[in-house]
């Protein structure tokens, strides 16, 4: 939830829709649907997916720390936005300045918790 606080506060801020990269995402599995409530349930899936998958990789490459994570958000966000988001019509209407801050966020929150456990079974 921390790392959507960007866009979302873009959004708010932009007077524009604030669930518009959720239902972004939820397209990704419903691509002809418009209705807000099917993209808002099918996002929960993907977003599932992607933030868990991510944390994985960033678990196993050893990110332990905020600075660490926000550098392998910064890289996911290239991944996702750049490569893989703009083969989704939706994704790529996305303002790209929030997302960006969106992935750093969440590699920042993940580094963090990744640390934090680490120190957790050292002790």
């Amino acid at each position: 939830m921390v790392s959507g606080a960007p866009s979302t506060v873009h959004a708010l801020a932009a007077g524009s829709d604030p669930l518009a990269a959720t239902k972004a995402a939820g397209a990704i599995l419903l691509p002809s649907s418009t209705r807000a409530l099917p993209l808002v349930l099918a996002a929960v899936p993907v977003h599932l997916a992607l933030s868990l998958g991510w944390a994985v990789v960033l678990e196993r490459l050893g990110v332990r720390r905020v600075g660490r994570g926000a550098a392998a958000g910064l890289a996911i966000a290239a991944l996702d936005l750049g490569v893989f988001g703009r083969r989704f019509p939706r994704v790529r209407a996305l303002p790209l300045g929030p997302q960006i801050l969106d992935h750093l966020a969440f590699g920042a929150v993940v580094g963090l918790v990744l640390g934090r456990r680490r120190r957790g079974r050292d002790s």
